[in-house]
């Protein structure tokens, strides 16, 4: 390709992207993650803040008080959610409900996309606080968004659930060519430039880009971090496959071995995980 043909092709994909419909961040998401990321965050300023969204504060009582946390008390405010349950938690919690209101579509029902993100996110932070590789709070987050190209994706595109169907059957190819061949972009890009519009880490959108590029597990230039999420993505979604008895999967094929072996996990290892982890399934319906 020279470089004209490159520049009219990039151009192309420019104008392709400005077609889906990127939420913008919302204002209550960037006040809580200024509060979180200030020198001295406040429980009471966060709570506040919360407090001011009656939708909100209902969400977050709800997920505050349900089997997950297993809190020997039940929480009775926002204030009480924040302070048994911490500030980061909360920060959690409330980018998982934004998220969900945020993106909709009415090409496909969400409550199996958010019930798969919200059991990966959960795998993966358990994961990660278990294994040391990085900060659970980025693994929760990371597994929360890491597919959130997707639904955008269903709403542009009429026959996008066939390229899903092709694309997790595709044992030759990445699953992001099928959708590059077909669609002239992937799940990985349109939700790492959603990453960056609602300032998630750096990390997470870089991981979020490559989640599907098993290669960069060996690469060294690419972030300790970056390669620690895409590795525990990978036995966290098996898991979840695993616990719903679909066990023959293009993905785990293409990346188990090499996830596993970034993780330094032996197989008697990996199979203790995945019954702590199903049983942390099993609890959270």
């Amino acid at each position: 390709m020279n470089s004209t043909t490159a520049a009219v092709a990039e151009k192309s994909v420019d104008s392709l992207i400005k077609t889906i419909r990127i939420p913008p961040r919302p204002s209550l998401l960037a006040d809580v993650q200024d509060e979180l990321a200030g020198s001295d965050p406040d429980p009471r300023r966060l709570s506040g803040l919360i407090a001011n969204d009656v939708s909100m504060s209902a969400s977050l009582l709800k997920l505050a008080n349900s089997p997950f946390y297993g809190l020997r008390l039940k929480a009775t405010s926002v204030e009480h959610a924040v302070q048994l349950i911490g500030m980061r938690q909360c920060g959690l919690v409330l980018t998982g409900i934004i998220a969900r209101q945020s993106v909709q579509t009415e090409k496909m029902p969400l409550e199996q996309f958010w019930d798969f993100s919200t059991k990966r996110a959960q795998a993966m932070s358990y994961l990660a606080s278990r294994m040391r590789v990085c900060p659970p709070d980025v693994a929760h987050t990371f597994g929360l968004f890491c597919d959130i190209g997707i639904p955008l994706l269903m709403e542009r595109f009429e026959d996008y659930q066939a390229t899903l169907d092709l694309a997790a059957e595709a044992r030759e190819v990445r699953f992001t060519e099928v959708e590059q061949d077909r669609h002239s972009t992937s799940h990985t890009s349109v939700g790492a430039l959603m990453a960056r519009t609602w300032g998630l880490p750096e990390q997470v959108t870089s991981a979020i880009l490559l989640h599907h590029d098993y290669s960069a597990l060996n690469d060294t230039a690419t972030d300790d971090m970056v390669r620690a999420l895409i590795a525990l993505c990978v036995v966290a979604e098996f898991s979840i496959h695993k616990y719903h008895g679909r066990e023959n999967q293009a993905e785990w094929d293409k990346g188990g071995a090499i996830a596993c072996e970034f993780l330094g996990l032996t197989h008697d290892e990996l199979e203790d995980y995945f019954e702590e982890l199903h049983d942390i399934y099993s609890h959270v319906q």
